[in-house]
């Protein structure tokens, strides 16, 4: 009898999962949440001059090290982008740099960004915060990001503006 319960309910929850897989989440006011141009080609200079208005203004500078070609790196820049997130972009000095996806042999870009900083890249994005100096203050956070777009859009406010 338990056998032919769980026999049941492993065929109902397989009916469901191309449901649940097709299912994609939106962003009000954006069309394809899924796909940017926020990455940056040849972003060191655009690091240099964000970590240099933070020396100026206090802020700490996001550094969101990712790549449009990724669902979950591009899902976190519409995001930020929302009106929602304005406080959010109020508070960083925020930087979007394309460094492809290097957890995928031969697909990453601009390496030494990532170096530059201590990271090894395991999914993207990788979501740094750092000081006016160029220090990563979430070094154990930043890697996390990597499921963006599985993240509450709560949490992943919430934890930006801790």
């Amino acid at each position: 009898m338990n056998r032919t319960v769980a026999l049941a309910l492993a065929a109902a929850l397989l009916s469901l999962a191309p449901v649940a897989a097709s299912e994609t989440r939106t962003i009000p006011g954006v069309a394809d949440p899924y796909t940017t141009d926020a990455f940056i080609a040849d972003p060191m200079p655009a690091i240099d001059a964000a970590l240099s208005r933070a020396a100026q203004s206090g802020k700490r500078v996001l550094l969101v090290m990712g790549t449009g070609a990724c669902h979950d790196s591009a899902w976190f820049a519409n995001l930020i982008a929302t009106e929602r997130f304005a406080p959010v972009r109020a508070r960083y000095e925020i930087v979007f740099a394309d460094i492809g996806m290097p957890h995928v042999r031969g697909q990453g870009r601009n390496p030494e960004v990532p170096k530059r900083f201590g990271f090894r890249i395991k999914g993207t994005p990788t979501v740094a915060v750092l000081d006016a100096d160029g220090r990563v203050l979430n070094r154990k956070a930043a890697p996390k990001w990597r499921n963006a777009a599985s993240r509450s859009d709560d949490d992943s406010y919430n934890e930006l503006m801790d």
